[in-house]
């Protein structure tokens, strides 16, 4: 059996459940450790580029409102491998190729291989695409240890919230800075679980620009940035493009200084155990005394109105 993986969630899933013996390609964007050991497949052509949240999203609309892809495949080397199984997905094409544009690449090869196209729109969806690359590997058992920790996990957080009767905060998370997008698909869940609730997210579904005035006027008592692609320290960058904003200031989530930036990863192109990541860090952000960031997830967080504007200022 020959995978490849032309989507980074699912090639950290195949590394979480000891798979990674069956892949063989992967992208540009994957976990570092796959794109030193596999062979890098599919590129971007933003690649090693530093345009600003602005830039970006002009490019990207501009490039689907005339039906082109700003991602390429190394046809010749997808050739050499000859893979048996090419996961991607469908979820979002501006986050990653799609389908559709896979099948015209695989449509020149000698060999067709079977795609396994990844379409999650909740958390449980997620858990589910586990089950279904390992199946395509030949491996679903894998699948089911795996997803037993991480509902283990879960199940930790929920019950100490229950225990000690914990109302939900009132949270936002935001996809993008400029303009401003609200969550979608699984991310909602994942505030649920961790204790929050966001009113102005879209539950399953796609994350859309908000204005900033319904932000205003929604009010949340705990601000999360987490813009897709970027780690703390690019999301610095542009944290003036939020704070310049009108109204900003009365935020009670700036007031409370509960403001945080947070990887990407731990919500957008993500794994099954990177989201479950995600669902425990909310959890000490919304209730710092019932609960604590993990040591090896620090990293991946930055509080906004630390000393510093850093990202080695921490929670």
């Amino acid at each position: 059996m020959k995978a490849c993986s032309f989507l980074p969630a699912a090639t950290q899933m195949i590394y979480d459940m000891g798979l990674q013996d069956l892949l063989y390609g992967v992208t540009f964007e994957c976990p570092a450790q796959s794109r030193t050991e596999k062979e890098i497949l599919v590129r971007c052509v933003l690649e090693g580029k530093n345009y600003s949240s602005d830039e970006i999203d002009k490019i990207f609309s501009a490039s689907k409102a005339q039906g082109k892809s700003l991602y390429y495949v190394e046809e010749e080397k997808l050739e050499v491998i000859s893979p048996d199984v090419i996961i991607t997905q469908d979820v979002c094409e501006v986050c990653q190729i799609d389908t559709k544009c896979t099948q015209a690449v695989i449509d020149n090869l000698s060999r067709t291989p079977g795609l396994v196209p990844i379409t999650p729109q909740s958390l449980n969806d997620v858990f589910q695409t586990a089950i279904t690359i390992a199946t395509a590997l030949g491996r679903e058992e894998a699948a089911y240890l795996y997803l037993q920790n991480l509902h283990s996990r879960i199940d930790r957080v929920i019950d100490k919230l229950r225990e000690h009767r914990v109302l939900p905060k009132r949270v936002m998370l935001m996809e993008w800075i400029e303009p401003v997008y609200n969550c979608g698909h699984w991310i909602p869940h994942q505030i649920a679980y961790a204790g929050g609730v966001d009113m102005l997210s879209n539950p399953s579904g796609d994350s859309i620009v908000t204005q900033w005035e319904k932000i205003v006027k929604y009010d949340p008592e705990i601000l999360i940035i987490a813009p897709c692609g970027f780690e703390t320290e690019r999301s610095l960058e542009e944290l003036h493009l939020l704070s310049s904003k009108p109204g900003w200031d009365t935020l009670l989530a700036v007031r409370n200084k509960a403001v945080y930036i947070l990887d990407y990863d731990l919500f957008t192109q993500p794994s099954a155990s990177t989201l479950v990541n995600g669902i425990e860090i909310l959890a000490a952000l919304f209730n710092p005394d019932l609960f604590e960031i993990p040591e090896h997830l620090k990293h991946k967080c930055a509080a906004v109105f630390a000393e510093k504007l850093h990202s080695d200022q921490l929670i």
